[in-house]
């Protein structure tokens, strides 16, 4: 006897689909339409195709802003993922440590964008922050306002701060997933610290590389707050990454058609780059041998 199925549970559902509906698809579709329209004030459009689009692509303050992208999240990336291992498997696995360190670790992540761009604003100024003070006695002649190196140094230091402890939380709830019995058969075998971490450890911790990579890659791509309060974009457009110049572009010149074509093409670009590496990494993982198969 067939069970009957009782679809009034969507019912519960439907909020959800509302709320999703004016937060999301109903303000992509008003950047859509934005994208393939022109206007000129007072409320009337006319038709522009795709001319946004390849205004867009075709552009150099468009390629360069892509590429200090690019460029930043992959100094991130190269930063971030091997400090967050090193932590996670120097922190302690038992005792009261344990919870202190946790706490320390999940600190800078509770502090919001917007405040950590301001402690950093101050922490890094020359005359009364601790770091920007202090490399400037030791004659590094270090000034994130006027140095290209200096701003770079300062906003890749703040993110490094503020972000690797998401690394490292990921990182250490992989490794405390571990069993104990990989370890007593390392340790039974003489195996080294190295080889326990290249043939226990990294290969338990992919599933979790894999989230830490594309969360922090989706956040230093899309990074706005902390260097639009730190250095404006600055100095010239050093640190003017996609999202200050598509806000500039959108509020600042009020090119509402370059802008929502440019937001399409940053999403897709995060989506695109997300979807590539997730998918590479997932046949990486299943074309591994099982244990217990084919010697």
């Amino acid at each position: 006897m067939n069970k009957p199925y009782d679809n009034r549970a969507w019912f519960l559902v439907f909020p959800v689909v509302v709320l999703v509906a004016f937060s999301a698809i109903i303000p992509i579709m008003t950047v859509v339409n934005y994208s393939v329209q022109d206007t000129f004030g007072a409320n009337k459009f006319f038709w522009a195709g795709t001319e946004w689009f390849v205004e867009v692509l075709r552009s150099d303050r468009f390629h360069h802003a892509l590429g200090r992208n690019l460029a930043f999240s992959f100094i991130i990336l190269a930063i971030e993922i091997p400090l967050g291992i090193a932590i996670a498997l120097s922190m302690p696995k038992k005792g009261p440590w344990v919870s202190v360190c946790l706490v320390l670790m999940a600190l800078p992540l509770l502090i919001p964008w917007n405040v950590v761009g301001t402690i950093w604003l101050v922490f890094a100024r020359n005359d009364i922050g601790l770091m920007g003070h202090t490399l400037t006695q030791l004659g590094m002649g270090y000034n994130y306002a006027t140095s290209i190196f200096g701003a770079w140094f300062t906003v890749i230091l703040m993110d490094v701060w503020h972000w690797t402890s998401l690394v490292v939380l990921l990182c250490y709830a992989g490794l405390s997933a571990i069993p104990e019995d990989y370890y007593q058969a390392a340790r039974i075998d003489g195996a080294s610290k190295w080889a326990v971490f290249r043939y226990i450890q990294l290969p338990k911790l992919r599933g979790v590389l894999i989230i830490a990579f594309l969360l922090r890659f989706m956040d230093s791509f899309m990074i706005y707050t902390e260097p639009a309060v730190l250095t404006g974009g600055g100095p010239g457009t050093a640190t003017t990454f996609m999202s200050i110049d598509l806000v500039k572009k959108a509020i600042g010149q009020f090119d509402l058609g370059p802008a929502a074509a440019m937001s399409l093409i940053y999403q897709l670009i995060v989506l695109l780059v997300c979807y590539v590496f997730f998918t590479v990494m997932s046949n990486i993982d299943s074309d591994k041998p099982q244990a217990g198969g084919q010697q």
